[in-house]
C-alpha cells in the first residue's frame, strides 16, 4: 500500500512537470509530512525553495540532474519546519546578551551573578537581566513579601550600579535601592491602575514592581542602540535555527524593530520567517498601519505584518492573571485587568475594518472570558464580507469550563505554550486549587475535542526556545525532570500527531499561511527540520535527548549540526 502511494504521488508529479529536475533531493529519511494524503515518505525533491515532489528514494532520485545536491539523512527524522507561534524575537536575543537568570536556583545565586557583573562595569552603569523565578528555586532564605524576595541582598551587592531584573514571566521585576533612587521611588510612591509596588509591613518598597508598575523603573533604563539591536537580532536568528525553528510569531513589536527587520530583509540576513504582531499599546503605530494596511509576504514571505498584540491581564506567577475567583494562596486577590475592555473592543473593531488579526494575551479565566466577549461583540458589529478573522488568544492558560467551547464557536485560535504546563503546574495548583486546575488549566484535549485550533510555542525568553522541551511537555504533561510519572491531568495530553501538528500546520493556520507552509506538500516552501531521533516513535523518556541535526529554510541548509552524520 505504501509503495503504491509513493508511485501515485510521483506519477502525479511527472505528468505535470516532466521536464523539471530538482536542485536538491533529500533521501533515506523518516519523513513526517503532516499531510493526511501521504503522512510518511522517505524522500523529497526541492526546486527553487519549494517542494517539487515526494515519495520513495527511487522515484525522487529520478529527478536528480548533474547539478542537483543530494542530502542523505541516513535514517534520521524530518518534519515540516517548526513554527514557534508565540515568542519574543528580540527578547530572545537580549536574554542571551544581558544577565541570563533562567538557570539560577536560589536568591543567593542570583545575587552572585550580579556581583560578578558589577566587577565588569563602571559605577552608575545599569545592570539588567531576566529569567529568575522564585517558585523554581530550591529555597528562599531572604525575607519575602507576597512570596517574592526583597531587595536587601541585591542592594548590598550593587550599591553604585542600578539593577533591574525581570521575572521569567516578564510581568514583574526586582530593583535595587540605586535603581529606585534614580526612579524616585519611596514609601509614598504608588502605581497606576493595573500594577503594584510591593511594600513591606512598614510601607517601604521591597523592590518588586508588578505588571504596569514596571514602567516606573523601566523608563529610566537606557534604551538599546542600533548596534545592540542588530546583535540581538543575529543572536536570536542563530538560536532559532539551531533549534529547528523556521518560522517565528513575534508577539509584540514597535516601529524601530520593524525597521530593523526590514533592513535585515533587504540585506539578505533574514533566515527565519517572521510573523510580527504590532504593539497594540502604541496608538501611533496602529494609526500608521491602519492607514496603509497589512504588509504580507515581504521578501519571499520572510516578513509579514498583519496582526496586533494586546494584553488583557498579567501572569499567574506574579498573581497578575485576572481571575473570576480569588487566588487560593492570596485571599481577596483577583489579579489585574491591564488594558481597559473598551480599548480592546475599539482595537478589535478597527482591526476588522482594516484587515488585521488581533492576538490578545489572556491567562486567567476572567481575562479569557472578557476577551472572548469583546471578540464576539466586535464580530457581531462588523459588516465584513469574510468571517475568516482568525483572532487569537495568546496563552489561554486557565479557562472557565463554560468558555472552552466558545473558542471553536467563535473561530478563535488558542495560541498555547505546552512548556508552561511543565514549568508552572507544580506551583500553579497553589494559586488556583485542584478544582480549577482540573476543570480548566492547560486543557489542550478539551479544546481540541471541541474543534478549536490549538497552536504551540515557547514564549521565549520566558522559557527556552527549544521546541523539543515543548513537544515533550505536550505528550507527557510532565516537568522536564519527568515528574510526575503519569503526567499532570494525563487525560489532557496531546498525541504525538497532535503535538507535531500544533507546531507546524496549525501554527501556519494561525498566521493565514497554511497554503504555503506547515506541511511537506508539493508547492509549499521547503522549510524543514531534521532530528537525530524519531520523535514520533521513540520512548517518551528519550524525547528530551533529541537534538536538531539540520534546519532547512526556503530549500537552503541554514543550520547543520557538525557532530551528526548528514551528507
Amino acid at each position: 500500500m505504501r509503495a503504491i502511494l509513493f508511485l501515485a504521488v510521483f506519477f502525479f508529479f511527472s505528468c505535470n512537470h516532466s521536464r523539471q529536475l530538482a536542485d536538491t533531493v533529500i533521501i533515506n529519511g523518516i519523513i513526517y509530512t503532516v499531510s493526511e494524503d501521504y503522512p510518511q515518505v522517505e524522500a523529497i525533491a526541492i526546486l527553487n525553495g519549494k517542494i517539487l515532489a515526494l515519495g520513495d528514494n527511487d522515484s525522487i532520485l529520478e529527478l536528480k540532474g548533474e547539478n542537483t545536491k543530494t542530502i542523505d539523512l541516513h535514517g534520521k527524522t524530518m518534519t515540516p519546519g517548526f513554527i514557534d507561534s508565540h515568542a519574543h524575537f528580540m527578547g530572545l536575543g537580549y536574554a542571551q546578551m544581558n544577565l541570563d537568570l533562567m538557570g539560577v536556583s536560589s536568591y543567593e545565586e542570583l545575587v552572585q551573578k550580579v556581583k560578578e557583573r558589577v566587577d565588569q562595569l563602571q559605577p552608575g552603569e545599569w545592570i539588567v537581566g531576566r529569567g529568575w523565578h522564585q517558585d523554581k528555586w530550591d529555597s528562599i532564605t531572604s525575607p519575602i513579601v507576597h512570596g517574592f524576595p526583597i531587595h536587601n541582598l541585591l542592594s548590598m551587592a550593587s550599591p553604585n550600579n542600578p539593577v533591574y531584573l525581570r521575572h521569567a514571566s516578564g510581568h514583574l521585576g526586582l530593583a535595587n535601592v540605586k535603581a529606585m533612587e534614580i526612579a524616585g521611588i519611596n514609601a509614598t510612591s504608588e502605581s497606576d491602575e493595573g500594577g503594584d509596588i510591593f511594600k513591606d509591613k512598614n510601607g517601604n518598597p521591597t523592590g518588586i514592581f508588578n505588571e504596569t508598575a514596571q514602567g516606573l523603573i523601566g523608563k529610566f533604563i537606557p534604551e538599546n542602540d542600533q548596534k545592540q539591536d542588530q546583535q540581538a537580532f543575529e543572536v536570536a536568528m542563530k538560536e532559532c535555527l539551531a533549534h529547528g525553528i523556521t518560522s517565528f510569531h513575534d508577539a509584540g513589536v514597535n516601529l524601530n524593530t520593524i525597521e530593523l527587520y526590514k533592513k535585515n530583509l533587504q540585506e539578505g540576513k533574514m533566515k527565519v520567517r517572521l510573523y510580527a504582531m504590532l504593539d497594540g499599546s502604541d496608538e501611533t503605530l496602529l494609526k500608521k498601519y491602519f492607514s496603509q494596511g497589512p504588509e504580507i509576504g515581504l521578501g519571499n514571505d520572510f516578513l509579514t505584518i498583519r496582526s496586533i498584540k494586546l494584553y488583557s491581564d498579567g501572569a499567574l506567577g506574579s498573581r497578575g492573571a485576572w481571575l473570576l475567583e480569588p487566588y487560593l494562596d492570596m485571599p481577596g486577590e483577583l489579579g489585574h485587568s491591564t488594558t481597559p475592555l473598551e480599548e480592546i473592543n475599539k482595537v478589535c473593531g478597527e482591526a476588522l475594518q482594516y484587515g488585521f488579526q488581533v492576538c490578545t494575551h489572556a491567562i486567567g479565566d476572567r481575562a479569557n472570558r472578557e476577551v472572548l466577549n469583546q471578540y464576539e461583540k466586535a464580530f457581531k458589529s462588523t459588516d465584513c464580507l469574510s468571517s475568516d478573522f482568525r483572532f487569537r488568544i495568546e496563552h489561554a492558560q486557565h479557562l472557565h469550563p463554560d468558555d472552552i467551547p466558545r473558542f471553536h464557536d467563535l473561530g478563535v485560535i488558542a495560541a498555547m505554550q505546552a512548556i508552561h504546563l511543565s514549568s508552572d503546574r507544580p506551583w500553579a495548583i497553589d494559586r488556583l486549587g485542584e478544582q480549577r486546575i482540573v476543570e480548566g488549566a492547560y486543557v489542550w484535549q478539551k479544546l481540541l475535542k471541541s474543534g478549536a485550533v490549538v497552536m504551540n510555542g515557547t514564549d521565549a525568553p520566558v522559557e527556552p526556545v527549544n521546541p523539543i522541551d515543548c513537544f515533550y511537555a505536550s505528550v507527557t504533561r510532565k516537568t522536564l525532570k519527568g515528574i510526575p510519572p503519569g503526567g499532570f491531568e494525563p487525560d489532557q495530553k496531546m498525541t504525538r500527531e497532535q503535538a507535531l501538528r500544533s507546531y507546524t500546520l496549525s501554527a501556519a493556520f494561525g498566521a493565514f499561511e497554511e497554503n504555503t507552509k506547515g506541511s511537506i506538500e508539493v508547492g509549499k516552501y521547503a522549510d524543514l527540520t531534521v532530528f537525530d531521533k524519531d520523535i514520533m516513535s521513540i520512548p517518551e523518556d528519550s524525547i528530551l535527548n533529541t537534538v536538531v541535526a539540520m534546519t532547512i529554510v526556503n530549500g537552503v541548509v541554514a543550520y547543520s549540526n557538525e557532530s551528526l552524520e548528514i551528507e
